[in-house]
């Protein structure tokens, strides 16, 4: 049974992949990458092979660390996009685009890191201190946050004649990606490793820090590690995709329904679902508007909306 389950996810896998590479809006044959195509070479090894690797580690990045910010902040709606991690990230983009001018990518991706971690561990002391523990509350909390963090953003972006450029970051597009520009994506793998070494500590760290305590682990310490490991993934794919809305969210969410709750076990599902998740919304972003596109965000953002407003229901119901 867990052998064809896994057949035919791979079979999914493959089958959106190769849809992926054999779409697009230049005239080029698969069977020309390999006949010698000079042209079918560049569009494949330069642009369709990068978009394909680039979705694949945003998708596993933003799904598990949405997953990991579930466990470290002991609430199924929290995700990057409604704590206030990408709106950090966000700002963290604009004030490198600010301070360091012909910067390396490096650089900007330090900056934005640096934003993304303080900004996450901001809000999570903040929780800390706070009293009530409402499963819905700290999400819309997390949501006026981040548009507070927004806000700032917005306003240094108008003062230095940035607006365009924090448009074009704050709507998600692989369009964009090519060979040599996207290579920062791939801290998505060890990040996912490190998520999956330390799964049960971030479990542990679930039940609240009186139980972590009680057994002897390091709360602090979990949380600063997990926080440390949603930045990496955030920070990369704010840089060189853009914000991808509820991604999150909801893919650990709809894992979690049919798979349950053990970290270590729907950890790669999550990564899986993600990746499959991306790849379906870019697919069909490039089919609607053919030969033109449209931003994976807007379409993940209706999807996410559905699913947010289908979970907040359902929490209300089993309350």
């Amino acid at each position: 049974m867990v052998t064809k389950q896994r057949l035919v996810a791979a079979s999914l896998f493959f089958t959106l992949a190769l849809t992926s590479l054999l779409l697009g809006a230049a005239d080029v044959s698969f069977a020309g990458l390999f006949s010698g195509d000079e042209h079918a070479y560049d569009i494949y090894v330069i642009s369709r092979f990068p978009r394909l690797i680039a979705i694949v580690l945003a998708g596993a990045g933003l799904s598990i660390a949405g997953l990991v910010m579930q466990q470290i902040m002991q609430n199924r709606f929290a995700s990057p996009s409604t704590t206030g991690t990408i709106d950090c990230a966000l700002l963290g983009y604009i004030v490198g685009l600010i301070l360091l001018q012909q910067a390396s990518q490096w650089s900007y991706l330090a900056v934005i890191f640096g934003f993304a971690v303080f900004g996450t561990l901001l809000f999570v002391r903040f929780l800390q201190q706070i009293q009530f523990k409402n499963v819905v509350l700290v999400p819309l909390i997390g949501i006026m946050y981040g548009n507070v963090v927004s806000a700032l953003t917005t306003f240094l972006a108008y003062k230095h004649d940035l607006v365009q450029t924090m448009s074009s970051w704050s709507v998600a597009n692989f369009a964009s990606v090519l060979q040599g520009n996207y290579e920062i994506l791939f801290l998505a793998v060890p990040a996912c490793i490190l998520a999956y070494y330390y799964a049960s500590q971030f479990s542990v760290a679930s039940i609240g820090h009186s139980f972590a305590k009680n057994i002897g682990l390091d709360y602090q310490k979990v949380v600063f590690i997990g926080v440390v490991l949603i930045a990496i993934s955030t920070a990369s794919v704010v840089m060189i995709v853009g914000v991808i809305p509820f991604l999150g969210l909801i893919v650990p969410n709809v894992v979690s329904l049919f798979m349950g709750d053990n970290m270590k076990k729907i950890l790669p599902w999550t990564a899986y679902w993600g990746v499959i998740l991306v790849l379906s919304c870019d697919i069909l972003g490039r089919l609607i508007i053919f030969p033109y596109e449209m931003p994976i965000s807007m379409i993940i953002s209706i999807f996410g909306g559905v699913v947010l407003i289908y979970l907040v229901v359902k929490d209300k119901a089993n309350a």
